[in-house]
C-alpha cells in the first residue's frame, strides 16, 4: 500500500510517496538520477522493498515531477546542491512517518543520486546503510567517457548550449532548454544509442523530456567519490559492467575506498530498471544486503543486533 505526502525543503514543497512496511521496520529513502521523477522507474524498487518488510519513500526533486519550485525559479532546472538538500529533507520526513524505525534509515540512489547518497551518508550520523545503483561518482571521469561515445562537434555544441543557458540565467532570463534524452546526433543530455528508448520505457506521467542545458557545466564538478572513504556504514554498489554513462572503473575506485560490497551485472546504464534483464537480480541482491546488514521484519528493539550482523 502506498500513500502520497509532501515535505518542506528550503521552503519548497516536495512531493513524496510512502510504501508502508510493518511497524518498527527500517525505511529506505530512494533518490533518482538526472531529471528523474519518482514515477519514472523508482516505484518498482520501492514496492519490492515494502514487500520484503521495509518501509520505502520516493520523492521528486524541487522543480521536477509533482514537486513545487521556489517562487520565480524555472522548472526542469537541475541544481546538484538543491538535489542533495532535498535528499536531506526527505530523510527527515521519512523519520516522521508512522511505523518507521528512526534508528534504521537506509539511503538508495540510482545514477546521479547513486553519488548523492554517498555524500549525504558521509555527512550524517543517522544512516545505517547505503545502496548505490549504477552510480555517477566522478563527473570528470564521466566527461572523459563521453568523449569515447560522442563526436567533438556534439560535445562542443552541448557545452555551447550550457554556456548560453548559464549566461541567460545570470541575467535573470529563462534558461536554454534541451531534451533529457534524444536520438544520437540530436541535442540532448543523454544521446547514446538506445538511451531515448530506455528512458521513455520507464517514464511516468509527471516526467518531462526537458532540462536546462547548463546542467552540463555542473556535472563535471560532481565528485562524491571523494566522500567514499568517510563512509562508516555498510555500502552496496551495483555496477553495470557495460555502463556508457557512469564509468565502471571510477565506480570501482570509489567502492574500494569505501570498503563496499559490489555486485556486477552484464548490462548498460538503464538495464537495472524494471523490464530489463538485470532488474530482478539487482532487487534480490539489494534486499538480501539489507536483510543481512539492517534487518527487515524486525521490531525496533532488535535493531542494534540486526545492524551489527
Amino acid at each position: 500500500m502506498s500513500t502520497t505526502f509532501s515535505f518542506d525543503s528550503d521552503g519548497v514543497r516536495c512531493a513524496a510517496t510512502h510504501f508502508a512496511g510493518p511497524d518498527g521496520a527500517p525505511v529506505v529513502v530512494l533518490a533518482h538520477g538526472l531529471a528523474g521523477t519518482q514515477d519514472a522507474g523508482l516505484f518498482p524498487f520501492a514496492e519490492a522493498f515494502a514487500a520484503a518488510g521495509l518501509h520505502a519513500v520516493t520523492f521528486d526533486y524541487r522543480g521536477f515531477g509533482a514537486s513545487e519550485v521556489a517562487a520565480g525559479e524555472p522548472r526542469q532546472v537541475v541544481s546538484l546542491a538543491g538535489q542533495v538538500a532535498d535528499l536531506h529533507a526527505a530523510v527527515a520526513a521519512a523519520t516522521r512517518l508512522p511505523g518507521v524505525d528512526v534508528r534504521r534509515v537506509v539511503l538508495w540512489g540510482v545514477s546521479l543520486a547513486g553519488g548523492h547518497v554517498v555524500s549525504v551518508a558521509a555527512e550524517r550520523s543517522d544512516i545505517v546503510a547505503v545502496v548505490s545503483v549504477v552510480p555517477m561518482v566522478d563527473g570528470l571521469a564521466a566527461a572523459r567517457l563521453a568523449t569515447r561515445h560522442h563526436s567533438a562537434g556534439q560535445l562542443l555544441a552541448s557545452t555551447g548550449r550550457g554556456l548560453a543557458s548559464a549566461v541567460r540565467r545570470r541575467a535573470g532570463r529563462a534558461p536554454v532548454m534541451m531534451p533529457v534524452v534524444a536520438h544520437p546526433g540530436e541535442p540532448g543530455a543523454l544521446t547514446l544509442p538506445g538511451a531515448y528508448e530506455d528512458y521513455l520505457a520507464i517514464a511516468g506521467p509527471t516526467w518531462r523530456n526537458e532540462i536546462a542545458a547548463d546542467v552540463v557545466l555542473e556535472l563535471g564538478s560532481r565528485a562524491p567519490a571523494k566522500a567514499a572513504a568517510r563512509l562508516d556504514v555498510p555500502w552496496l554498489v551495483q555496477v553495470a559492467d557495460f555502463d556508457r554513462s557512469a564509468p565502471p572503473h571510477a565506480t570501482m575506485r570509489a567502492a574500494v575506498a569505501g570498503r563496499a560490497e559490489v555486485r556486477h551485472y552484464p548490462g548498460d546504464h538503464f538495464d537495472l530498471f524494471a523490464g530489463k534483464p538485470c532488474h530482478e537480480a539487482a532487487v534480490e541482491h539489494a534486499v538480501h544486503f539489507l536483510r543481512r546488514r539492517v534487518g527487515s521484519r524486525l521490531g525496533a528493539a532488535d535493531a542494534p543486533e540486526a545492524v551489527g550482523g
